[in-house]
């Protein structure tokens, strides 16, 4: 079995593949004080908990954003499950071609992401990462990466509407049956969500203005990002798992 893990700012997902069915998935937070034996004990008791020996698992790639925990989280897999991960990182076959000035600069989800929608969607398309930023990466029909853009998160605006205003609590994002709020609540999850909704419209038209590529699909994928897919017609898939599936495709380019 493959298990597959994203390192993100917020949170840390696994995925565990036999062959090319997801057979399990969890998550944990992603937090700076944990040790290795922390992380390799927490990582065994998920994996049991979905009925998979830690026995079971073959080989480990992981995908990650948070450097500063990469050193006793990568110790935790080797003590715990005695497997060396392989990492996303410079080097590594993807098969995408990064048009940026400097390609060291893009982040291993955001190529993890492109390579899934590329080999299961095809290109061009844009891909949408709802995560704690947001992140929208145009990629071309040869699967060239042709340009990104980046966007605080829906939560990081939530948590900055309600942190910095005295008198707004902290609520629930969700999107209200109508824009036209008449209390507090509904009122901030309207300004949200179809703020949000707005920002997601506008920022796809123009990529699609300005590169002046036709026919581009629109991928999404990210927690909040159903909500929003699910209310605005430029988004035409939702895909939950495509960090996951792209960490599998990638792993498959570079095993020996």
């Amino acid at each position: 079995m493959l298990l597959v893990i994203d390192v993100g700012n917020t949170n840390i997902t696994f995925g565990v593949f036999k062959e090319e069915e997801l057979v399990a998935s969890f998550r944990m937070t992603t937090k700076l004080q944990r040790t290795s034996d922390e992380y390799g004990f927490t990582m065994c008791g998920l994996l049991k908990n979905r009925g998979i020996e830690p026995k079971d698992i073959e080989a480990v790639i992981v995908a990650s954003v948070v450097p500063g925990i990469m050193h006793s989280f990568k110790n935790g897999i080797m003590k715990y499950l005695n497997i060396k991960p392989m990492e996303v990182g410079i080097g590594t076959k993807t098969g995408l071609m990064i048009n940026m000035a400097n390609p060291k600069e893009l982040g291993a989800d955001r190529v993890v992401d492109a390579v899934a929608a590329y080999d299961i969607y095809g290109g061009p398309l844009i891909v949408i990462d709802f995560g704690t930023a947001t992140t929208y990466d145009l990629i071309g029909a040869k699967g060239e990466f042709i340009a990104g853009i980046t966007s605080p998160g829906i939560k990081i605006c939530a948590d900055a509407l309600w942190n910095e205003t005295a008198k707004l609590p902290e609520i629930e994002i969700k999107k209200p049956d109508s824009i036209l709020a008449n209390e507090t609540i509904s009122s901030m999850q309207a300004g949200l969500v179809y703020g949000y909704i707005g920002q997601t419209e506008y920022i796809v038209r123009k990529i699609i203005e300005e590169s002046k590529i036709q026919n581009v699909k629109v991928i999404a994928t990210g927690g909040l990002g159903k909500i929003i897919a699910d209310s605005t017609d430029v988004i035409q898939i939702y895909d939950q798992l495509l960090t996951l599936k792209g960490l599998r495709v990638i792993y498959n380019k570079n095993k020996k």
